[in-house]
Parts: C-alpha cells; structure tokens; sequence
C-alpha cells in the first residue's frame, strides 16, 4: 500500500480520536482504515496505538511516529506543484496489452484517470490473451496475470489475482455439487486455453491439491468461459474480480469455499529498464499506486 497514504491514515486516526471518525473525516470505508493502520505498523515495526473499547492513544513508539509522519505529509504536499508541471508537459503515446477480463474489470477505470491527470499521453489499449512479443508487435507495456515471467523482460509487480470456483443454480439443480476438489473430475469443467485435460490446483491449510479437469468447452478468454458459466454449461475457474457481482447477485454461486484456487501475479511487463520512456514511467509507477490504494480496485478484492 502507498505509504503516504497510510500516514495520512495514521495522522488522522489520532486527529479524530477513533477509526471510525477517521474512514468519515477520509471518506474511506472502515476496513480501509483498518488495513491502512495496519501497513503503518508494518512499516514501523511496532504498535502504533493502544486501542481499547472507549479510546484510542499513541504508545510510546507512536508518539515518535507520529510528527514524522507529519513532516511525510508536508513533504508530499510540497511535490504537487512540480508533478502538476510534468503532468501537463509529458505528451506521447503508449501501447499498452492486458486480458479483456482485467482491461474490462480495472484498467477500464483507471486509464481514464491516468489520463485525467496526465492529459497529454494517449493510451492504445490492446485487449487479448496471446502472449505478444513487445518488440515485434511495438508494445510498451503488457498487463500479465501469471506466475511464469520470461526470463528475458522485466516485471513489475502490480497486485495479486484471487480466483474462485463457481457455477450457476441451473447447472447445480442437475449435478450435485463438488464436495472437494476430486469431486470436480466428475463435472463438465469449463477450461481455459486448450482441449483436453487441464490442471487445477488448490490450497488448503498449507495442503496442496492438484486436479485434472475437462469439459466440453475450453476457450483462451476467461469472460467467454464466464459468459458460459452464467448459462449453465458448467463449472468455471474465475477471478474474483470478474464474477464478484454475480456472486452477490446470485447469478453465479461459489463452490469448494474451502479450498483456495492458486493465486497468480499481476504484473506490468516491459522490455528493459535502458532508456525508458518518461511517459511509460509515469503510468507504471501509477499503476502500481492505483492498484495498491483504489477503493474500487480494494471492494473487488475484498473477498480475500
């Protein structure tokens, strides 16, 4: 998470008195707050706050915490003016490739504010699943959900995809639904990339479990196999960012809670750190700020 952003947090925290006051005085959501004052203490090494039922006071480590994170504060409010220049100066275009199911559910929101604040730099969204070659197919920057990075590009961590395993109430009222991920070898799984078996895996209190699944539907586009999953054709493996709303709408229903599908990586990918692109620059150091501090981007990962 942004570390100025947590000491705000923190500064505020004490300001108000409770963390409740706090998430109103911010417009943050409790848990945000929550998570916030975490990663201060984190960062610091030490608790912060004495927290109990009625009150909220600084312990020793946070009465020294706390003016240097005001001077953090004063620091960062003084940076504005120069980005604000360089916001307004920087101009060009980027290319830039994700998967439709990330470009749709994240980037579809904050590309747009990457360009409210840096009007100047055009973005050339390319939405498809292949692997592209970023030299070949002039791409500045691809958006990659993976836990196998080439060797030969340099990779960015931006955040962490959760997946679940769901299926909708009308495949459900005709097969009984998995109990445990061995269970799923007797469904009509809907697979990702290629015909033929593919590999599932799951985490379950430090256990791992691989399953060979198929089905009769594989695509290399995860909304095609959550669009088929919606009507009933069979059990997906979706992130949880792309299916979140048809959870809660009932649309789309959660199986094996228990057992966690393996995350996987969200990076920003690049060809090399030589004569970088200031333009490139500025959206991968936003990215990785967005993604670490946008409400938005936080609810849909709040399941995990």
């Amino acid at each position: 998470m942004d570390r100025i952003t947590a000491a705000q947090v923190f500064v505020t925290i004490v300001e108000q008195g409770s963390l409740i006051a706090a998430a109103e005085r911010l417009d943050m959501s409790r848990a945000m707050v929550s998570r916030y004052l975490a990663e201060m203490e984190k960062w610091a090494g030490i608790r912060l706050l004495h927290r109990t039922t009625r009150k909220i006071s600084l312990t020793s480590a946070g009465e020294s915490v706390y003016p240097r994170c005001l001077k953090l504060i004063e620091l960062a409010e003084a940076m504005p003016v120069q980005q604000s220049l360089e916001a307004q100066t920087l101009r060009g275009s980027l290319r830039v490739s994700c998967s439709q199911s990330l470009g749709m559910s994240a980037l579809a929101v904050a590309i747009p504010e990457f360009m409210r604040i840096y009007p100047q730099i055009a973005v050339n969204l390319q939405m498809n699943n292949k692997v592209v070659n970023l030299i070949e197919e002039r791409v500045d920057l691809a958006i990659r959900i993976t836990n196998n990075l080439e060797p030969n590009l340099i990779a960015r961590p931006l955040s962490t995809c959760h997946s679940i395993i769901c299926a909708a109430p009308s495949y459900l009222a005709k097969q009984a639904s998995p109990k445990n991920p061995e269970d799923l070898a007797s469904h009509n799984c809907l697979t990702y990339n290629f015909f033929g078996k593919s590999l599932w895996v799951f985490e379950k209190q430090d256990e791992y479990y691989s399953v060979p699944v198929s089905g009769t539907l594989s695509a290399n586009e995860s909304t095609v196999l959550m669009e088929a999953a919606l009507q009933g054709a069979g059990i997906a493996m979706q992130p949880y960012y792309s299916v979140a709303s048809y959870l809660m709408s009932g649309q789309l229903v959660e199986l094996l809670p228990d057992y966690q599908p393996q995350a996987m990586g969200i990076y920003g990918i690049y060809a090399s750190r030589q004569n970088m692109p200031a333009t490139l620059r500025v959206l991968l150091d936003f990215l990785v700020n967005w993604f670490a501090t946008s409400e938005y981007w936080q609810k849909l990962m709040l399941k995990r």
